[in-house]
């Protein structure tokens, strides 16, 4: 059966929040022996539509011609600055509410959540946006339940997604709903993708967060971020920012409410983490605490619970299926599940 997948774009719409998405239904097409979607463009009228990066799209479709395109299996909803002008439209707000007990899937990407919640579509669902507009949507929508770091968010037939990458996560979990893992991790490797991440994962990198506020330490942080298995020790740390191991303390807390050893610990497990999600090799917990200086099995699996919430082994079964085939770094560390403490650098 093929899915018909419709996008809706608008003039100065992100680019990245059409292209994203199409890419990954249409690489899925490409992986797979028969079509397995069919893609249409949709916009104010059929021609080239001007993103806000000045690179124009085009559609094939008005939106008056949606009804004729029923039934729809997926609708998504591009998200970008035009989409506050176009949530006055009545005649497209009308147009969404008649289409979609019809579609079996709605969803937007970034900031097009306001326009189906100004469509009344999300009332009473668990939402997310790009986190610079979650606060605005929130209390401009007091019917949703707005959760600002999710990637993405199923909400019964509704699904809403972060900014720009975020809405490839939805499209790639969109994908193995549909066919599978396999096929999932099939297209992000394609796509060269660094992990098809989990919709609860932050839209943040908690250390990414840190170094941001590093100020002064940032040059460190980099240090360690390049090379976190290696021979580091407080004292090692204060050489290379010329202070004492007192001081590098200080600035620590001072910068990202931590301790130099706390984060370089916390560091070291985000390397832990991403190797157990690499299904191409199953590495011991000792071979790992080795790897990573971060003592035996048991001092990891205990650290991994305090950080994680979760067993190494409990991890790797939840997550690692979503990772299935897709590439992975250790140059950009990223935690997916939510700490049971508060993270360090706040």
């Amino acid at each position: 059966m093929t899915r018909h997948i419709a996008l809706l774009a608008y003039p100065d719409c992100q680019l990245l929040d059409v292209s994203g998405p199409w890419q990954v239904f249409a690489s899925a097409n490409a992986l797979s022996p028969e079509p397995l979607y069919r893609l249409t463009l949709v916009a104010d009228a059929p021609g080239p539509v001007m993103t806000n990066g000045g690179l124009a799209v085009h559609a094939s479709h008005a939106y008056a011609e949606l009804p004729q395109l029923l039934p729809l299996d997926t609708l998504l909803i591009a998200g970008g600055s035009g989409v506050m002008a176009l949530r006055q439209d009545r005649h497209v707000l009308a147009l969404l509410r008649k289409l979609a007990p019809h579609v079996r899937r709605l969803g937007s990407i970034c900031s097009g959540a306001f326009l189906l919640a100004a469509a009344g579509l999300l009332d009473g669902k668990r939402v997310t946006t790009h986190w610079r507009h979650a606060e605005q949507l929130a209390e401009e929508y007091p019917a949703l339940s707005v959760e600002p770091d999710a990637l993405y968010i199923q909400s019964g037939d509704r699904y809403t997604s972060a900014g720009i990458t975020a809405g490839i996560d939805l499209a790639l979990s969109l994908v193995e709903a549909d066919h599978g893992a396999d096929l999932a991790g099939r297209v992000a490797r394609e796509l060269v993708m660094f992990l098809h991440r989990p919709g609860g994962q932050s839209q943040f990198s908690e250390l990414l967060r840190c170094q941001q506020g590093a100020g002064p330490l940032r040059r460190l942080l980099d240090h360690l971020h390049a090379d976190p298995g290696g021979a580091h020790s407080l004292e090692s740390m204060a050489a290379l920012m010329a202070v004492s191991p007192r001081h590098l303390t200080r600035l620590f807390k001072r910068h990202l409410t931590t301790t130099p050893v706390t984060y370089l610990t916390q560091l070291r497990l985000e390397q832990a983490r991403l190797a157990l999600l690499d299904e191409q090799q199953t590495v011991s917990l000792e071979r790992l605490a080795e790897r990573w200086r971060l003592g035996g099995a048991e001092q990891l699996r205990r650290q991994f619970q305090r950080y994680y919430g979760v067993s190494p082994s409990v991890y790797r079964q939840r997550f690692g299926a979503a990772a299935k085939s897709a590439l992975t770094s250790t140059l950009t560390p990223t935690l997916v599940p939510t700490p049971l403490e508060p993270s360090p650098c706040h």
